[in-house]
């Protein structure tokens, strides 16, 4: 992560101070760094030693941020990691037009590896996120959003990239097209269950914690697999204060909407879909070699039920 890091101190170079000075930003905000460490566990658990990994890694934290930039414009959010947003710290035009110039970037970065399907591999994911974040900004403040449009929507728009992180491994180790599914099939279901564990912690963790504000999902009217679970368990009377406050993006009644998320047994079911997606995840890789990279990827999954942040 060291080498990666280096790289990416390298790559955010530009002439135009206020895009360095964005860019550092929100990198330095830190974050868990999971995309690119999964690309560098998955290479190492491959076989896989080139430095061709240290820059595929800091491509896909590139676009990772560049998404984070653009989501929080779009989600009006004031706080993540703890820390002010970008946009709260420098405004929307330039939140919007660095998140370009990191796209771009990471683009540049692809191509310095001069491998074809790993253009395309990437080229398809940041397509595919793009199509996942229109598919819930158009399901926004909707409340019949059943469980399976959910999963639709994170495996769009949060897991592909995990996905994509991957399989880029595989394709450097030039395995074959079994062994790269099951790569990628490893990260899909990582990235899901991430996505899921994180839903839940907006109804079941403390700001302070998260670094984020309680009830932001709620309030852009998004709804969360907690929620959706919530409303198929809850009484009619308590069905409509959860489904109004998904239509209306209120977080007025938050602390009764926690209450009945948390009354209604939501959180152990969505914490009970994580857990088989993590599942999912460890068995996609048991065909790979044992090795100490393979052991982090299987532990990874496994803690990722316990986060709290």
């Amino acid at each position: 992560m060291r080498n990666v890091d280096a790289v990416i101190a390298q790559r955010l170079d530009s002439a135009v101070p206020l895009v360095g000075q964005v860019s550092q930003y929100i990198i330095a905000a830190g974050g868990k760094r999971l995309r690119p460490a999964i690309l560098l566990l998955m290479s190492g658990a491959l076989g896989f030693q080139g430095s061709e990994r240290f820059t595929l890694a800091a491509v896909v934290e590139f676009i990772h941020t560049a998404t984070l930039l653009h989501d929080d414009v779009v989600d009006a959010s004031t706080l993540r990691r703890g820390n002010a947003t970008a946009n709260e710290t420098f405004g929307n035009p330039a939140s919007v037009l660095v998140g370009d110039f990191l796209y771009s970037r990471a683009f540049q970065m692809m191509v310095d590896v001069g491998e074809m399907r790993i253009m395309q591999i990437l080229a398809d994911a940041t397509n595919v996120i793009a199509e996942g974040e229109v598919l819930q900004l158009m399901n926004m403040h909707d409340a019949s959003l059943n469980e399976a449009s959910y999963l639709h929507v994170i495996r769009s728009k949060t897991a592909k990239l995990f996905e994509a992180s991957a399989r880029l491994a595989a394709v450097l180790a030039k395995t074959d097209p079994v062994t790269e599914q099951a790569c990628a099939n490893y990260g899909q279901a990582l990235g899901t269950a991430f996505q899921i564990i994180d839903d839940v912690l907006d109804y079941d963790g403390a700001a302070a914690e998260m670094g984020k504000n309680l009830g932001d999902d709620l309030r852009e009217g998004k709804a969360t697999l907690p929620l959706i679970a919530a409303m198929q368990r809850a009484g009619l009377a308590e069905s409509e204060v959860i489904k109004s406050a998904i239509e209306h993006g209120s977080t007025d009644r938050l602390d009764e909407i926690v209450h009945i998320v948390r009354d209604t047994g939501a959180l152990e079911v969505a914490r009970a879909c994580a857990a088989a997606e993590a599942e999912r995840a460890i068995a996609s890789i048991a065909p790979l070699a044992s090795n100490a990279y393979k052991s982090c990827l299987i532990e990874l999954a496994a803690q990722l039920l316990g986060r709290r942040t």
